[in-house]
């Protein structure tokens, strides 16, 4: 394992690079309809840089560079230090050991599922959330929760359990830059995720590990903005290019040394600092076009981009019905 760790970590400075550059198929195409038919200069033409923006809206500003400086190499320190990045956020928790233990065995009944999850009322509301998004597309309404486990599924039952625990990672805000980001990561977090699932088949992916590659996705970024509040004077992130791809790639290597630490399976950590890149990685490739597409679903959802943006409109086939898959009545 820590042979794997060093080779995986070896080089800091080209997983950054190679992050920096477009992440999938699906980005790359977008940004080149976007550089050929934007003609207005307001219309980003990079999904990373549109995104970051709307992430950050009422907390962009300019910093001093050495805020800047200091910002970004706490995040680089951070990565090499995943027990310490930890610690600024909590640990991923046992949740529901009980119902755990029942989606291992294949005799439980889907009867006893449903009043296993009954008992918590939390687990309910999003179980008949979930049941009802359209990333299931039930036939009829779900209104009860023996028919929303039936919808579910034991697998989509996991993905559930895992997106509550993994809510209060990504939930604590402390300071104006988290309060603005934290709610949006989550967002992000949630799409990234069910994406990175409906994807992994045709790749050749596990979809649940691949779920829980695209909740652990944005991680690294809840540690960058609760850094901002605490190591800048003012609450104030930058907004240019350069900025924002230091900070997505710094944060995307600490979200994969933190999946690491945590121990989830290790396919998870290298498919988070490989999303998008070139290579044999099937969860990787996965999670990079879910990215992108996650951020596209918030953007437009946020009416940031219109449908006729070339943005959006370059989404085709498999990306164009994952994006309407993950649309906005999942909140």
């Amino acid at each position: 394992m820590k042979n794997w760790i060093a080779r995986l970590f070896g080089a800091r400075a080209a997983p950054a690079r190679s992050a920096a550059r477009a992440r999938a198929a699906v980005r790359a195409t977008a940004v080149r309809a976007a550089s050929a038919g934007a003609h207005d200069p307001s219309d980003p033409a990079h999904i990373d840089t549109a995104y970051w923006r709307w992430l950050t809206a009422g907390v962009g500003g300019e910093i001093t560079d050495a805020e800047r400086a200091r910002l970004l190499g706490e995040l680089l320190r951070l990565a090499g230090d995943p027990e310490d990045a930890a610690g600024l956020v909590p640990r991923v928790p046992e949740v529901i050991p009980r119902l755990l233990r029942s989606l291992r065995d294949d005799a439980v009944s889907t009867p006893e599922l449903a009043r296993q999850v009954g008992r918590d009322p939390v687990l309910v509301l999003d179980a008949m959330r979930e049941a009802n998004s359209p990333f299931y597309r039930p036939a009829r309404p779900v209104r009860s929760v023996e028919a929303a486990v039936t919808v579910l599924g034991q697998n989509g039952l996991r993905m559930l359990l895992a997106r509550v625990a993994f809510r209060p990672v990504m939930g604590m805000a402390s300071g104006p830059c988290t309060r603005q980001g934290a709610p949006r990561l989550w967002r992000h977090a949630e799409r990234c995720a069910r994406a990175c699932a409906l994807l992994a088949p045709g790749l050749g992916a596990d979809p649940f590990e691949a779920y829980l590659a695209g909740l652990l996705h944005d991680v690294g970024l809840v540690v960058a903005l609760r850094l901002a509040d605490r190591l800048l004077e003012a609450p104030a992130l930058p907004q240019d290019e350069e900025f924002i791809a230091a900070v997505l790639a710094g944060a995307r290597e600490l979200s994969a040394r933190i999946a690491l630490h945590w121990e989830l399976p290790p396919p998870i950590g290298a498919a988070i600092l490989r999303a998008g890149c070139s290579g044999p990685q099937p969860l990787a490739a996965a999670l990079g076009e879910a990215d992108c597409l996650a951020s596209l679903r918030l953007l437009h959802d946020a009416g940031v981009l219109t449908r006729d943006n070339p943005l959006l409109a370059a989404l085709a086939g498999r990306s164009a019905r994952v994006f309407e898959r993950i649309g906005p009545d999942q909140d």
